[in-house]
């Protein structure tokens, strides 16, 4: 079913990710990037067998959920992960799922405005999460330019 046994472990495991996503609709490497807040040159690298960059494992999560990993293909994935990298997915797996939207939201005229209300709706999101029982949602990273 899915290819990768003869590769190199970081191969194999890349080969199981590009077969997943040639199965996917065109836009998922794009919402993957976003998701990730990475450009497409680095979804590429990620992607390509014939690329050593490995994938990070705080990544592996997001890419489960834009990519919609059947059973089956998260397994053999996590499995040729574990091959390549054996320490780095001890919290992988027990991640709490979350969601990505993408919202139009008004432009206050300035960065460091546009910041806090975007900080503003992370703590809101944080503290619904907390009050029905969930995890908080990670933080984006997002970095903001200085208002000139």
């Amino acid at each position: 079913m899915l290819a990768g046994a003869a590769l190199d472990p970081v191969q194999a495991y890349k080969r199981i990710l590009q077969e997943v996503l040639d199965r996917r609709p065109s836009g998922t490497r794009q919402r993957l990037a976003q998701a990730l807040e990475r450009n497409r040159s680095f979804i590429t690298q990620i992607v390509n067998p014939s690329y050593t960059v490995p994938i990070p494992a705080p990544h592996v999560a997001t890419i489960f959920e834009v990519c919609h990993f059947s059973s089956a293909e998260r397994s053999a994935f996590l499995d040729a992960y574990r091959r390549a990298h054996p320490r780095s997915l001890v919290a992988v797996s027990h991640r709490p799922r979350g969601r990505h939207i993408h919202l139009q939201l008004p432009d206050f005229g300035s960065d460091s405005k546009n910041a806090a209300f975007d900080a503003l709706l992370e703590t809101f999101v944080n503290g619904v999460a907390r009050l029905a029982g969930g995890h908080a949602v990670p933080k984006a990273g997002k970095k903001f330019a200085k208002e000139e």
